[in-house]
């Protein structure tokens, strides 16, 4: 039996590079699969390169809209019936800037995709899962939700307070047998960090990439399947006893 079996999942974020590699994983082990991004085009693209892995709906959402929130929501749960799976995901990365400089306005639309977002998925989905007594979310947050690095406050602040709704829902929702745990990657083979290494190199990106992987012990950045496949554990029954916990996938960047 596959490892998800019948299970139905929601996956924010879902037309970007992790997303999209985790929902092709859920799809291969049982899922079926709602994928939820601000990306029309993005997103018909993600379903044709995945639809033959198993049945996929799309839906467009502002994750900082409770009313697009309220929507994925309810097409995933009159479609499916359940909601056995989210992948709490989307994200951005803000800008490169020392604290003195970044506006207002630029903190704010970092902490309201990457918090706000996080925050009304947990307030919309939990009733469900609450209500069926089984459940599993995944919040993506970051190394950067561990420590800090410099010239990304917004992003490191966001990710920060990821960590603390996780544990606050996990508490709040383990009578209910539903679990919410947080994930926390080292860079990742994306487009965030292609964006993140101009930001910190604007005339030598690859080597702002270079600086990066010296950082990793292991070497490398992550790949998007590497992190699917830790999404898999913790959305499978294999984890049923792991909620609130804070999970590095990061080369060893934060082993000392």
């Amino acid at each position: 039996m596959a490892r998800l079996d019948g299970k139905a999942a929601v996956i924010t974020g879902g037309a970007g590079g992790i997303g999209k590699e985790t929902a092709k994983l859920f799809l291969q082990e049982g899922a079926k699969v709602v994928l939820v991004d601000l990306f029309d085009e993005a997103l018909e693209k993600a379903k044709n390169e995945l639809s033959s892995f198993g049945e996929v709906l799309t839906v467009r959402a502002d994750v900082t809209k409770e009313e697009d929130v309220k929507n994925y929501v309810k097409v995933a749960y009159e479609h499916f019936g359940k909601i056995d799976v989210f992948f709490n995901n989307a994200g951005i990365e803000g800008k490169v800037q020392p604290i003195t400089e970044i506006t207002v306005e630029d903190f704010e639309k970092v902490q309201k995709v990457n918090v706000l977002g996080v925050f009304l998925g947990l307030k919309h989905v939990l009733p469900i899962m609450m209500k069926q007594g089984h459940g599993s979310i995944i919040n993506t947050s970051s190394v950067a939700g561990l420590g800090g690095t410099p010239g990304v406050a917004p992003y490191v602040a966001s990710k920060h307070a990821v960590i603390g709704l996780t544990k606050v829902a996990a508490l709040e929702a383990a009578k209910a047998n539903v679990r919410v745990n947080s994930i926390h990657p080292s860079p990742v083979n994306t487009r965030m960090m292609r964006s993140l290494e101009k930001g910190f190199n604007p005339e030598n990106a690859e080597e702002a990439k270079e600086e990066f992987t010296k950082s990793i012990p292991l070497g490398r950045y992550a790949e998007p399947s590497d992190i699917a496949k830790l999404v898999l554990f913790l959305a499978s029954d294999e984890s049923a006893f792991i909620t609130g916990a804070e999970y590095r996938i990061d080369g060893g960047m934060r082993a000392s």
